[in-house]
Order: structure tokens, then C-alpha cells, then sequence
């Protein structure tokens, strides 16, 4: 299968970088290469841009789709979250952008032997990094009921979900998607199942996350990255689940206040100046097309 992923907010992020023809950027989330071919397109000579993923079959895409600019790019395959050790390796200190793409892309959705989809009949895999020994199997049939419930809270029907795969797996262990898909099927009521769309696609969705570490790794990596950026240098993150934009909101809201003194003191005296400046107060959203 071809590796196509339509970039999301393609010009707003790449925009919003700033991009110097000289400069140093990170994508770190670097998927099909959307995002990096646009930013390799605007750097000069001594422009470099550093691609970082964990999906080998990203990897192969990326690279094919970046030949263009081969002298400019490096690619790397790793988590975001060793970005300061894979800038340390390639001799880098600091960069002038750092840019991510959350989630889980088209590519990895459309190709059933991934396990991400709940459409498809597969492995219960939704492995990123297909090094790793921990699928989404593990995840079904081996968290308790109340470990199973605490990654599904934030939607409908979490206990009954929880309830249903825990009486299911004892019967016989839940191994492929469409199994999964349909004990959730049967936990949520006929009427609530009818006025939505899939009733799996948000289990489905806090299986996957949990499995990767994704918030966990979002949640540790940011201060890091806003670091190891130059004066002047642009922050840029893509997000689409809740929990995501939150921890960017907040994080990227305590960077920028810096006095941390309490609200009734009439002067401040911690001294504490703010790291990075939002240059945009609000998320940018995506247009119509």
C-alpha cells in the first residue's frame, strides 16, 4: 500500500515556523513527509531539517518523498521524546523550529495488519514502533477491569465497556479488531449506538494512546523542546484529542506567565521572567477546504 497522508493545517503550521532559509527545524513527528517537504522546500543551502518517527513504514516514505532535498535532511528513527539526544548525536545544540503532528495518520489507519482500525479484521496490534513487544492485545486482555476503565473514562458507557471485555476475555482471549469492536458494540445501548457513529472509534482511540505513551510522552517532551530552541525560534503542535490540546494549553500557558508569585502579593519577588511568548493566544483552526 502507498503511503498517503493528506498533511492537516499544512501551510498554517509550516507558516507559523517562520521558516529562516538557513535555519535548523525539527519535525518530530515526521509520518509521510507532508509537513517536511513543504519546510524543505523553503530552506536555502544551509538550511537542514531533522526528521524524527518511530514507524519504519514512515521512514521508507518519508525518504523516498524527501529525495529532493537529501543534502538538507536527516532522517532518524526514534520517539520526539529523545529529540535532545538525537540533535546531541547529529552535533546540534539548538534549532530555530520544532514541529509535531499528534496522533495516528491515514496510512496507519488504512492498512489492516496494523490493528489501529476497527473497521478491518487484524491482530490487536496498534504498535507505532513495531519494535516494541507490547500490543494492544496486552493491553485488552491483561489490564484489570478498573485499569481498562481508567483509560476509557472520558467516554460514555467506560464501565460497561470495561465490564463487557473483562467477561468476554474470560470465555476466550480477544485477539483481533473486530472482536474488540464488537464486545464494545454490545455494551453500549441500541439507541445511543444509532445517533453516533462507530461506538469503538473512541476505545479504540484510548487503547491506542495508552499503548504508546502518547500523552505521557507529549506531557515530558515539551519543556524540552521549548530549550532546546534559539531565541526567536517557533513551537508549532498539531493536536486532536482532547487530552492532547490540553496538556499543550497548559504547558505552553505556565511557560509564558512567569511570575509565579501568589496572586496577593503587591509586587512580585520570585523574579521569574517568561521562557517563550505565545504568538498565537488562541489555537489556529482548520479552514473548510
Amino acid at each position: 500500500m502507498i503511503f498517503e497522508h493528506k498533511s492537516v493545517l499544512l501551510m498554517e503550521t509550516v507558516d507559523s515556523l517562520n521558516v529562516k532559509p538557513d535555519g535548523i527545524y525539527v519535525d518530530g513527528t515526521l509520518g509521510g513527509g507532508g509537513h517536511a517537504y513543504e519546510v524543505s522546500r523553503r530552506l536555502g543551502e544551509k538550511g537542514r531539517l531533522i526528521g524524527i518517527d518511530q514507524d519504519a513504514d514512515a521512514i521508507a516514505a518519508a525518504t523516498e518523498r524527501l529525495l529532493p532535498f537529501k543534502d538538507k535532511v536527516t532522517i532518524v528513527r526514534s520517539n520526539y521524546k529523545n529529540i535532545r539526544e538525537v540533535l546531541f548525536n547529529l552535533g546540534i545544540e539548538k534549532v530555530d523550529g520544532i514541529y509535531l503532528d499528534l496522533g495516528v495518520s491515514s496510512y496507519q489507519l488504512d492498512t489492516a495488519d496494523r490493528g489501529f482500525s476497527y473497521r478491518e479484521d487484524a491482530p490487536l496490534d496498534m504498535r507505532m514502533d513495531q519494535r516494541n513487544d507490547k500490543t494492544a492485545a496486552d493491553i485488552v486482555n491483561g489490564y484489570s477491569e478498573m485499569e481498562l476503565y481508567r483509560i476509557i473514562r472520558d467516554y460514555g458507557f467506560a464501565k460497561n465497556i470495561a465490564k463487557h471485555i473483562v467477561r468476554e476475555r474470560e470465555i476466550h482471549p480477544i485477539e483481533t479488531t473486530l472482536q474488540l469492536a464488537e464486545i464494545i458494540r454490545g455494551a453500549i445501548p441500541a439507541k445511543i449506538r444509532a445517533e453516533g457513529g462507530h461506538p469503538a472509534k473512541r476505545t479504540f482511540q484510548a487503547i491506542r494512546i495508552e499503548l504508546n505513551h502518547e500523552l505521557d510522552v507529549l506531557n515530558d517532551s515539551i519543556d524540552t523542546m521549548i530549550d532546546l530552541l534559539n531565541p526567536g525560534g517557533r513551537l508549532s503542535i498539531i493536536t486532536f484529542h482532547s487530552l492532547e490540546d490540553r496538556i499543550v494549553k497548559t504547558s505552553l500557558a505556565g511557560f509564558a506567565r512567569g511570575c509565579t508569585c501568589p496572586p496577593d502579593f503587591p509586587v512580585c519577588v520570585c523574579g521569574k521572567m517568561p521562557d517563550i511568548r505565545l504568538v498565537n493566544k488562541k489555537p489556529i483552526l482548520p479552514s473548510a477546504q
